[in-house]
């Protein structure tokens, strides 16, 4: 009887060491996969964001069309001031802005033309609330709005673009 409660015990204590090695072998594996998992995130962070900012050409084939930058010529308009549309305290815009031209030959046939843009501005921008220049898509659709309406002014001849130097709301 003291035989099989002595292999009684070996077994029993085999049993747990075995319970136990199992437990440790299982930690080692979760601890060595997230190892794994740890790494590979970091490197493709790693790829990702210290990757080349500046985009790479593909292919420098000569027979492919490269786009060429047209030049352009800017024209400044005088800087304006006016007092924009409001119930209560006066609100004062001040406004500074260049004309993006496709050629000196088309500042000469805009400048006749100069009176007429300005009154064309003058009377735009005094309809204006100060809500209609906040936030970078009231800029824009002021900067569209200008565009059009010095296109109308200067027909036959074409502004390319509008360009705020300075916006100043008081």
């Amino acid at each position: 009887m003291a035989d099989e409660t002595a292999a009684a015990g070996e077994d029993g204590e085999e049993g747990t060491e075995g319970l136990v090695s199992g437990g440790k072998k299982k930690l080692i594996l979760f601890g060595a996969i997230g190892l794994v998992v740890l790494l590979v995130v970091g490197g493709a962070a790693y790829y990702f964001l210290s990757g080349p900012s500046a985009p790479t050409m593909i292919s420098s084939d000569p027979a492919m069309p490269q786009e060429v930058q047209k030049p352009v010529v800017f024209f400044d308009l005088p800087e304006m001031t006016v007092n924009l549309a409001t119930e209560g305290r006066t609100t004062y815009l001040k406004v500074r802005i260049a004309l993006e031209v496709e050629n000196r030959a088309m500042i000469d046939q805009i400048q006749p033309f100069l009176p007429r843009i300005l009154d064309a501005f003058q009377i735009y921008l005094r309809e204006l609330r100060p809500a209609d220049l906040e936030g970078s898509a009231g800029l824009f659709r002021l900067k569209e709005e200008l565009l059009r309406r010095i296109n109308l002014s200067v027909y036959p001849a074409r502004v390319e673009g509008v360009l705020f130097k300075e916006i100043l709301v008081q």
